[in-house]
């Protein structure tokens, strides 16, 4: 790119785009930042629905700029809070479907065609999520005692290099017993899994699992089992609680809820 062109794109403004609503309340957002400091955030109707829209420098965000923030994890968690910020203000007023962070348009007019264009999508995202909440459930099993076996190969005797009679069977008997340790540990822990998953989806009107967190061990001597994300009706979200407890009794199991979110996992690709 030449001097020329970089101080053409410095100059140049976009549209980042958080969310789109139905009729969103401007005062709900109107005192956030958004994630360009001294850009007022704003509303940009299209057809039948509405953006919530800030003017950002394009420089800001060219491919090269935007990976290199998104190494940095201090401005990684910074713009994230300030876009969630934005799209959660927006979804107390009413019904949101948020956007992807980094979401831009080279000016209004296009930015008005392309959401038009997804007018459909928004509106059926927006009749699935109206009046619900996400909420995320992650379970936990206590973790294996890590035991020390007592030969790592077969034994031999204290005069010869030969194993001592019976030892190498011993030996595979050990680790076919470890194995199927191993296995059953593995099974109880899909059981437990399916279970918990089971109840919350009969509570929930939609769920999703998800990618079980790494390292599995939390570090507190538990083990993950079940990370998932799901959509409940606000009017059952009572019921959340004391379902939590009653499988914590039944299966002896650590269960962590937390909510209630914006559904980000249940707008669809949008």
């Amino acid at each position: 790119m030449t001097d020329r062109e970089t101080e053409q794109v410095s100059a140049e403004s976009a549209l980042y785009v958080f969310a789109v609503c139905r009729l969103p309340d401007p005062t709900a957002f109107a005192g956030l930042p958004g994630v360009a400091a001294g850009e007022a955030l704003r509303r940009l109707r299209f057809g039948e629905l509405t953006a919530i829209v800030q003017t950002v420098r394009a420089a800001d965000f060219t491919d090269e700029a935007w990976q290199a923030r998104m190494a940095d994890r201090g401005e990684l968690e910074r713009y994230a809070r300030a876009h969630h910020d934005v799209v959660s203000a927006a979804a107390v007023s009413c019904p949101t479907v948020p956007l992807p962070m980094a979401t831009l348009y080279h000016g209004e007019e296009r930015a008005q065609q392309a959401l038009l264009a997804e007018t459909e999508r928004f509106l059926a995202a927006l009749r699935r999520t109206a009046d619900h909440s996400e909420w995320g459930v992650k379970v936990y099993k206590a973790a294996p005692a890590v035991s020390v076996p007592a030969r790592t190969r077969p034994a031999t005797s204290p005069r010869s290099s030969r194993p001592t009679p019976g030892a190498g069977l011993a030996y595979l008997e050990r680790k076919r017993g470890a194995q199927a340790q191993r296995e059953r540990r593995h099974e109880d822990s899909l059981r437990l899994a399916e279970t918990v998953d089971a109840a919350f989806q009969g509570l929930a009107a939609a769920g999703r699992r998800l990618r079980l967190h790494v390292p599995e061990t939390t570090g507190t001597g538990h083990v993950q089992v079940l990370n998932a994300t799901y959509l409940v009706a606000e009017h059952r979200a009572a019921e959340l609680a004391p379902l939590t407890r009653a499988l914590q009794e039944s299966t002896g199991a650590r269960i962590d809820v937390s909510g209630p979110w914006v559904p980000y996992s249940f707008v669809g690709e949008v």
